[in-house]
């Protein structure tokens, strides 16, 4: 790929818009299943639990959710009008049930009040936030007492290797993201580095190194 459609790639991965949205939207939730899996098994699930999702993009995992526990009341926030859109349309039976929400956020503050949620994930978005300590004292802020937050992302190490990541990323590995947590005021409980091979944004099959940190209060 030339370097202006690797950087036109990078800025969908961020935020998706248009026809060329739709379709990176499906690949992502493709390539990026492996670590939503991991995300969600890594956060403990109790029936009655209200659950926030950062950047679900279409939220083609919701299922897989709903499917480890089916009594939950579930939020995705995205940054992308289009994938608010989209994630709606394709969990409509969810959302018109009331089971499930997504809603359009500015990227840095989070539209719910205090102590909202009893757990959240987000999955590979770490990268895009502007100013990740304000933004994780921003989700410690809408976590329940006793709430976990399961914070997933792929290592630098492997990040680096990928030719669109030079545009608009911001590469992490455990030890900074530690640190910022730390800064936020979370603690670790658990840490959950896994590897496993996948087709990469550009075609090729390459191992990727991740890492689920589950993240209290």
């Amino acid at each position: 790929m030339e370097e202006k459609e690797l950087e036109e790639l990078a800025g969908q991965l961020m935020c998706p818009s248009g026809a060329k949205g739709v379709e990176v939207a499906t690949m992502m939730n493709a390539t990026n299943s492996g670590m939503t899996f991991n995300s969600i098994g890594n956060l403990p699930l109790e029936a009655g639990m209200k659950i926030l999702e950062i950047g679900p993009g279409n939220a083609g995992h919701l299922e897989h959710l709903f499917g480890k526990q089916r009594d939950l009341v579930y939020t995705g926030l995205d940054i992308s009008e289009l994938m608010v859109t989209e994630a709606a349309q394709l969990n409509r039976s969810s959302v018109t049930s009331g089971k499930a929400s997504f809603v359009l956020y500015n990227g840095s503050d989070i539209p719910f009040e205090d102590e909202s949620f009893d757990g959240v994930f987000t999955v590979n978005t770490i990268y895009f936030w502007e100013n990740p300590v304000s933004f994780l004292e921003e989700i410690k802020r809408v976590m329940k007492p006793g709430a976990a937050f399961a914070l997933t992302f792929a290592d630098a190490s492997f990040m680096e290797t990928l030719p669109f990541t030079k545009f608009v990323f911001t590469l992490y590995d455990s030890g900074k993201v530690s640190e910022l947590a730390a800064q936020a005021g979370l603690t670790i409980a658990t840490t959950d580095v896994q590897h496993e091979m996948v087709k990469s944004k550009t075609g090729e099959q390459v191992e990727r190194r991740f890492t689920t940190l589950l993240l209290v209060k």
